[in-house]
């Protein structure tokens, strides 16, 4: 039998387990293998990674800037026929000579700024024919590739290329030949040899009788000194009519546009008729339908939301009015653009609360 003692003592602690020092050296040596082992495969396989960040994979409508243009194009080719049919070879070579210019330096800008070059778009084709269409048919040939260069270079790659412009290409350089050069860019002075007359310029300084006897007829033809293919009024609405129903061209703008003209000029007409024009011959002269539906709805310069496009286009269609009546310019069109595509991102800024804010 064993004692009390025994059976109440407890058996010794065992002793603190005693960490494998050879286990410890063999785990250790493990890690550092396969670290040097992942180091060396990074450094043999180490290649740059490029990373392809593209759109969410929507479904393309088919809509693109060449065809865009070649709408642009086609539409332009009435006001084109006319503008040669009234003011002959010279309205061509302005013309052809503007597209060329503006497509070369569009090609030589993308080439020194390290961009692919897609002059094949057109879209410099088409600012350029619409500067052109802003000239007299017999300007000079320097001052038409000047102005056809500087619309390309300031009024377009300047701001980075297609659709960075902050306002209308063809205008920047108008304005910059208009004020540089106001003689040779005044159609009356240039284009002496004809029979027609310049509306605007006898309401200017004579008042609404000395122009109640034009037909509207005759101004829709053309038969009038302006532009060679800004005064092609009857061209341009059938021209920009098609671009509105096919889309290309927000007809928001151009309508609100007009309405803008009509309305402004009726309130003028309503306070004096023996001093001020009717809306419809407002409507007919000068380069109101160019603007309207051409110049006014290029992309990259107007807004982009329907009640900023309203707004845009009727204050733009009241100042056309505002400084025919007291600006020394006869056709305030150019500069009413130019003036609402810097206000175009103020505008674009309104737009409807958030779905539940306050």
């Amino acid at each position: 039998m064993r004692s009390k003692q025994e059976r109440t003592s407890k058996p010794p602690p065992s002793p603190p387990l005693q960490p494998s020092l050879k286990g410890e050296e063999w785990s250790l040596g493990m890690r550092e293998g396969s670290f040097q082992e992942d180091m060396a495969m990074s450094q043999t396989n180490q290649q740059p990674v490029l990373l392809a960040v593209s759109a969410p994979p929507f479904w393309h409508c088919g809509r693109t800037v060449k065809k865009a243009s070649y709408a642009m194009l086609l539409a332009l080719a009435p006001a084109s026929f006319m503008a040669v049919w009234h003011w002959g070879i010279p309205a061509a070579r302005v013309m052809a000579l503007a597209m060329v210019t503006g497509i070369a330096t569009e090609a030589l800008c993308q080439k020194i700024m390290g961009q692919d070059i897609s002059v094949d778009d057109f879209s410099g084709a088409v600012s350029c024919l619409l500067f052109a269409f802003l000239l007299p048919a017999n300007a000079p040939w320097w001052l038409v590739m000047l102005g056809a260069a500087l619309a390309i270079g300031l009024g377009k790659m300047a701001f980075g290329g297609l659709g960075a412009n902050a306002v209308n290409t063809a205008l920047v350089g108008w304005a910059m030949l208009y004020v540089s050069w106001p003689a040779l860019m005044d159609p009356n002075s240039m284009q002496l040899d004809t029979s027609f007359i310049d509306p605007l310029v006898r309401l200017k300084y004579f008042g609404a009788g000395a122009v109640s006897h034009i037909d509207l007829t005759d101004l829709l033809l053309g038969n009038q000194i302006g532009g060679l293919g800004a005064s092609q009024a009857g061209a341009l609405f059938i021209g920009g009519s098609y671009l509105a129903a096919r889309g290309t061209i927000r007809w928001e703008i151009a309508l609100s546009f007009f309405m803008g003209v009509f309305l402004t000029a009726a309130l003028y007409n309503v306070i004096d008729a023996e001093r001020f024009a009717t809306p419809f011959f407002h409507l007919c002269t000068g380069s109101t339908f160019l603007g309207g539906f051409f110049l006014a709805t290029e992309w990259a310069s107007s807004p982009r939301r329907q009640i900023p496009m309203m707004l845009y286009g009727l204050i733009g269609g009241a100042m056309v009015i505002i400084i025919r009546v007291y600006g020394i310019y006869p056709d305030g069109v150019p500069f009413a653009i130019l003036l609402i595509n810097l206000l175009a991102p103020l505008l674009d800024s309104i737009h409807p609360k958030p779905f539940g804010a306050r």
